[in-house]
């Protein structure tokens, strides 16, 4: 499994408002998103940039797979983080939001950089993208996140840690299935998690499952993983999505192996040899930096 993550820091949280009244609001070229196809936060705030058309307005410098700064952080960064906060008490990390009026950082915080893309960059128009985060299932949108990090990633890492007890991975993959299942009922009547519209929520599930078929699954058992992979309308929604352009081309699963190895501390189990999703299929490999 992962190493232990270095202790928590304060994020940089500004926002984007509605108009210049606001300090920060949405002016093209303004900003500048930091990412690396790596993290899986970094994914979704790429895979949602793209699915709001936001490549001539919001540019995007794509950072390495790996950190290059010895802290866990990222050389290139290193100036907006002293520009925006003296002696920055952490790594340079991403993603980031970045000011080129101040050049300052806006936010490092990746659900309300999220949530700013999809309610105050202006897109192609709402025939061209789709309205991610519509007014009225902000809260829906909240509990699938909370879904998939508690009932979906944080069991998944405690299923496959080599220093777990057989009691302690057991109780962790029945948290793990009832959160597959719970997803995979909501499907059974739907076309997307929340209706037949894609929203946020629907980003956060695919990268949820590229995370657990590329990185998890690595640390399961085989009998593990069938049991996983025995949601089918889960992994077919996951493969539809991987076809859409938007999601496809942000797919970097060498920079995500080389992630998980170098940060990995865990054995390789049975369930390693048996993919879910054929994800190579559909990666059209990284974007290039606006």
């Amino acid at each position: 499994m992962s190493a232990t993550s270095p202790s928590a820091v304060p994020a940089l949280r500004g926002r984007i408002g509605h108009d210049a009244r606001s300090g920060y609001y949405p002016v093209p070229h303004r900003y500048r998103l930091h990412l690396t196809p790596s993290c899986p936060h970094c994914l979704q705030i790429a895979v949602t940039h793209s699915l709001l058309g936001l490549e001539d307005t919001l540019p995007v410098t794509v950072l390495p797979a790996l950190p290059d700064d010895g802290d866990g952080g990222y050389l290139a960064l290193r100036p907006l983080y002293d520009a925006s906060a003296h002696q920055y008490p952490g790594p340079a990390g991403a993603p980031v939001l970045s000011d080129s009026w101040s050049g300052r950082i806006v936010s490092t915080d990746p659900v309300e950089i999220l949530t700013d893309l999809a309610r105050r960059f202006p897109g192609p128009g709402p025939d061209v993208h789709p309205d991610l985060y519509p007014h009225g299932l902000e809260t829906a949108i909240d509990a699938v996140r909370q879904l998939c990090e508690l009932s979906i990633n944080a069991p998944a890492q405690r299923a496959g840690r080599s220093d777990a007890t057989p009691a302690e991975r057991a109780t962790a993959l029945r948290t793990l299935l009832d959160g597959l299942g719970e997803l995979e009922r909501r499907l059974g009547t739907r076309s997307h998690l929340l209706g037949e519209e894609l929203t946020l929520a629907d980003v956060e599930l695919w990268v949820t499952l590229v995370r657990l078929d590329t990185v998890h699954r690595w640390h399961l058992d085989a009998a593990a993983v069938q049991l996983i992979a025995d949601h089918p309308r889960l992994w077919a929604h996951a493969r539809r999505l991987a076809g859409h352009p938007a999601f496809g081309r942000h797919l970097d699963l060498d920079a995500i192996a080389r992630r998980h190895h170098a940060r990995c501390l865990g054995e390789e189990a049975a369930g390693a040899a048996i993919r879910i999703v054929d994800w190579a299929e559909h990666a059209q490999g990284r974007v290039h930096s606006g």
